[in-house]
């Protein structure tokens, strides 16, 4: 399986979001300058992720976005399935009449498990998870900067 943009800049804009927990609503073209992301794609990739329950909107002057709940409370696994599809690694996994020989295929089992592993790794990776680690990779360049 390989992810699209909309997964991976997806998981970039709302990582950004995580960052900025409780600094207040992000404005669409400050969170895709910081991103390097088009505002008009980020946009389109927002909309899915409000009607998912995963941003909220704020209108106004002092408007943007901002999650809709905790970032240990979103994985990884939210915002690609949300963006992307359900994810399999071939698409008998989800859709068994794709395949005609899905019933009798051996390979079929492995391709599931597989499916299972991705699922589970993905939703055991949370924004704040991400966050943290993007604070700890910001100092130590800052720490290096320092240095140098």
């Amino acid at each position: 399986m390989k992810l699209s943009t909309r997964g991976r800049y997806g998981v970039r804009a709302m990582l950004e979001l995580a960052l900025q927990q409780g600094g207040g609503p992000t404005a669409l073209q400050e969170l895709a300058q910081r991103q390097g992301i088009s505002a008009k794609y980020l946009e389109q990739l927002l909309i899915p992720l409000k009607a998912a329950g995963l941003v909220n909107s704020v209108r106004g002057a002092k408007g943007g976005y901002l999650l809709a709940m905790s970032p240990d409370k979103v994985s990884l696994y939210d915002i690609v399935k949300t963006l992307e599809g359900p994810l399999a690694v071939v698409e008998c996994v989800h859709d068994p009449d794709s395949c005609e020989r899905v019933g009798g295929c051996t390979v079929h089992l492995v391709w599931g498990e597989m499916s299972q592993l991705l699922v589970e790794f993905l939703t055991s990776i949370t924004l704040a998870k991400l966050a943290e680690q993007q604070r700890e990779k910001d100092r130590q360049c800052q720490a290096v900067a320092a240095v140098g």
